[in-house]
């Protein structure tokens, strides 16, 4: 049979215009979401990865292999970090440099340097003339030095991770007493910042290593330059923020 004069079935419309609704819908929820801090960008990454487990009731910081869905670590070839990762571990550092106002110096005179790594972060705390760690050729801070482990300290206790420190000295040194040179001097140096770091705020159990290094003075190299005095500080994420 013939179609009735004025009868119309075309409703081809209708689903174009559902589509493009649709799709506005989905950019408008991805811009909302992207302009949001990153605890609530975490949180809605764990969804859309479990959505059968509320993030809400888990742990909302760094998200590690484990928790990325799909094959384990053990299985899987790709690199236990991701995106989301390093985004929160860029973020860090950088609220690092701002809160203990170093991000506008040069970086050959900057007191502290901050990488980040797969796992975490490297915290390099050199011993500048301009700004020293130490007392001079002593393992007591000054006052710079002070502010950084108490705030050092408190990041660390925030966050679940593991801690390595590393005191490094090149050069010959010796000291005042008999027998005491640059092997006791970095020793000390490491076990004061353990010490700063436990007694401002860290759990003594996440602290995995203490370590001097101590190396001969390359040839032609300036004497004592502040660049072979530091402090390496090891953070790595473990089960992200308490």
């Amino acid at each position: 049979m013939g179609k009735k004069k004025g009868e119309h079935h075309g409703g081809a419309w209708k689903v174009a215009y559902a589509d493009f609704v649709t799709a506005m819908m989905a950019l408008f929820m991805v811009l909302w979401i992207s302009a949001q801090d990153q605890e609530i960008l975490i949180a809605t990454s764990r969804y859309f990865q479990n959505p059968f487990n509320s993030p809400l009731e888990r742990s909302s910081g760094v998200m590690t292999g484990a928790q990325t869905g799909g094959k384990s670590n053990e299985e899987s070839d790709a690199p236990p970090s991701n995106v989301v990762d390093m985004a929160f571990l860029n973020q860090l550092a950088n609220d690092l440099y701002r809160l203990l106002d170093v991000q506008s110096a040069e970086r050959e005179e900057k007191p502290i340097d901050i990488s980040v790594v797969s796992d975490g972060l490297r915290i390099n705390l050199f011993n500048r003339k301009n700004q020293p760690f130490f007392k001079p050729f002593s393992a007591e801070f000054t006052q710079w030095g002070e502010l950084v482990v108490q705030n050092l300290a408190w990041l660390m206790d925030r966050y679940d991770t593991s801690v390595s420190i590393d005191s490094f000295f090149t050069g010959d040194y010796q000291g005042d007493k008999p027998g005491y040179g640059a092997w006791e001097l970095a020793g000390e140096r490491a076990n004061a910042m353990r010490r700063g770091l436990v007694h401002y705020a860290l759990d003594p159990e996440k602290i995995t290593r203490v370590t001097a290094h101590v190396a001969p003075a390359q040839p032609g190299a300036a004497p004592n330059d502040d660049t072979t005095q530091r402090i390496e500080v090891a953070l790595v994420m473990r089960d992200g923020r308490k």
